[in-house]
């Protein structure tokens, strides 16, 4: 009997090697989601329409956003979409939380120490996809310190530019701990919770031109 009470088709449900052996027959993957316009090429990263921004929680009742403009790389986008690669800088000296006290402290080495490590990249090493989502993991270099990272991701789409060019739009978000990558300040309030959490979201939008 198979499940809830009906007898298994033996033909859909196994196949029967050479010397008999049933075998169980394992469904097809699913297909990745399909992306309208999608196109295969090198796409060089366009710093003044691309940013990576944060947020944390400050003193365990608000959050303070910042943001890193400076950002370069290319992607490689390839016939299977789940093929494709990105290699990514972020000038991690444009930092700012729209405070120059605060961000002077967020520069130094409590935080970044941006005159030792000015620069954080990031190293695509997998593309998949669940669902309707694509997941991009990759290498996370920050602070001297390289740990892998999912981001979940979004392809915006692909276009003409007013320029004669080619374009395409990349969203992603996700988030790490300040830890893992040596950024420990350790600033406790009277009730012992942290004035800076550990926890931080990311969220990249980056816009490409494709290369001729």
């Amino acid at each position: 009997m198979g499940w809830f009470g009906k007898k298994n088709d033996e033909k859909s449900a196994a196949s029967t090697t050479a010397n008999g052996t049933a075998t169980a027959t394992l469904p097809a993957p699913a297909a990745p989601p399909q992306v309208p316009g999608y196109l295969p090429g090198t796409w060089t990263i366009d710093a003044s329409h691309s940013e990576v921004s944060f947020t944390v929680r400050h003193m365990a009742v608000s959050k303070v956003r910042g943001r890193l403009g400076a950002v370069s790389g290319e992607i490689v986008t390839t016939d299977d979409l789940t093929g494709s690669s990105v290699h990514a800088t972020v000038d991690v000296t444009s930092l700012t939380t729209f405070n120059e006290q605060r961000d002077a402290h967020v520069h130094s080495g409590d935080f970044f120490d941006v005159a030792t490590h000015p620069s954080a990249t990031f190293v695509s090493t997998a593309l998949t996809h669940d669902g309707d989502d694509f997941l991009l993991t990759g290498d996370l270099t920050l602070k001297g310190v390289t740990r892998p990272v999912t981001l979940t991701m979004e392809v915006s789409g692909f276009g003409p530019d007013a320029y004669g060019g080619t374009r395409a739009g990349f969203s992603a978000k996700g988030r790490i701990d300040r830890r893992e990558f040596g950024i420990s300040f350790d600033a406790k309030l009277d009730n012992g919770g942290l004035v800076v959490a550990d926890k931080v979201d990311l969220e990249l939008d980056v816009e490409a031109v494709l290369n001729a």
